[in-house]
């Protein structure tokens, strides 16, 4: 299964000590893949580290490009680095951490979610690709309902960062 999406798209990775082992997995299947791959960090196992420093790198990144870029990130829970990631503006960062894999398509169908974070502590590495890949080559639907509701999360978000 090479990849299938406009060659444009990069995706951007990152994660803490928690997640680490996912992330290099990860970005390893990917690149064998055809896809572009940028690795924020962490760059070793440190189980020191602290998730923000990383998570807002993508985040960053996923941010300038939100029309070209998709954000892996990985954590213990998926739950803290969700939090940073949509921080960002145009960032839209959902969490998996098992269940149905119907979850993760609607996240890209209704949300049109650019950044999927997983709880490393609840998903193994084969379920998390399993994903990933449906969630990559999920697209987002223009129906007039979720193009609506996906503004008012911009719109709020930008008027709260003013206040």
């Amino acid at each position: 299964m090479n990849a299938t999406l406009t060659p444009e798209l990069t995706v951007h990775l990152a994660a803490d000590h928690a997640g680490f082992a996912h992330k290099e997995a990860v970005r390893q299947w990917l690149l064998a893949e055809g896809f572009s791959v940028v690795d924020h960090g962490a760059a070793y196992h440190d189980p020191e580290d602290d998730f923000p420093d990383f998570i807002a790198l993508a985040a960053v990144a996923v941010s300038a490009r939100p029309m070209n870029s998709k954000g892996l990130i990985f954590g213990g829970s998926g739950q803290g680095e969700a939090m940073v990631a949509n921080r960002f503006s145009g960032v839209r960062a959902t969490v998996f951490y098992g269940g149905p894999d119907e979850i993760v398509r609607l996240s890209r169908e209704h949300n049109d979610a650019n950044v999927l974070s997983i709880g490393a502590r609840f998903v193994n590495v084969d379920e998390a690709k399993r994903v990933i890949w449906d969630w990559l080559h999920s697209p987002a639907e223009r129906a007039p309902k979720y193009d609506r509701r996906n503004q008012k999360i911009e719109t709020i978000t930008r008027f709260v960062k003013r206040i």
